[in-house]
């Protein structure tokens, strides 16, 4: 066995591992780290199988943005775990069966193989000059594809990214009526006599004494 069939077995089964850590853990913010672990392996998995940009792209998007805002999120949350078991067994069944259609859709996939593909290597070579092995990287030609080919597609979808961006941003910025936030600015520019003022008050007076005439309080009989 070589150091590559190595580290797809190694790979396989801590993914597997986490995977199954993913839908056991009982504390929701172990199940989210437990799901960066499976990420992470089948991004070493794509390395192996030389899909570069793929596991770039899930290493930056999925690991640096989404699953850190899905731990940010679920160690705020108050969640009660307790109230979320309530139903597990209620809808076993149909879990277990969605999952078992699944396991067998890959296991068919996997046994019959991938017909009509070739690796990239063996397409590189069948193109280079007297049967010569030429460097072949599929980041460099899907970027290929998405500026020359597919350029109008990218543009659309970056300007849509960047409305949407807008858009949350000028959500935020909304004032509220009912909102009791201070500006800034008005914070910056403030000054200590604004904050405290001095008044001067009359010294302390001893109070009256009670008056002679006064009537005296009636003698018990």
């Amino acid at each position: 066995m070589d150091a590559k069939t190595g580290f797809f077995y190694l790979f396989s089964v801590v993914l597997l591992f986490a995977a199954f850590r993913v839908i056991t853990a009982r504390n929701p913010v172990h199940a989210v780290l437990n799901l960066m672990l499976a990420f992470s392996q089948a991004s070493g998995l794509w390395f192996l199988l030389k899909a570069e940009f793929l596991a770039i792209v899930l290493v930056l998007v999925y690991l640096g943005a989404v699953m850190v805002l899905f731990l940010f999120v679920v160690m705020m949350l108050d969640i009660d775990t307790s109230g979320v078991r309530k139903g597990f067994w209620k809808h076993f069944p149909l879990a277990a069966g969605i999952g078992g259609l699944i396991a067998a859709e890959m296991t068919i996939v996997l046994m019959s193989g991938f017909r009509g593909m070739e690796e990239p290597k063996a397409m590189a070579a069948a193109i280079g000059a007297a049967g010569q092995a030429v460097p072949f990287s599929n980041a460099k030609a899907l970027g290929e594809l998405m500026y020359t080919q597919y350029l109008l597609p990218v543009e659309v979808a970056a300007v849509i990214l960047l409305v949407g961006m807008v858009a949350a941003i000028a959500l935020t910025l909304r004032q509220r009526k009912d909102s009791k936030a201070i500006s800034p600015s008005v914070q910056v520019r403030v000054r200590a006599q604004d904050r405290m003022r001095v008044v001067k008050l009359a010294p302390t007076v001893q109070a009256p004494e009670p008056a002679a005439d006064a009537a005296a309080p009636e003698s018990k009989a």
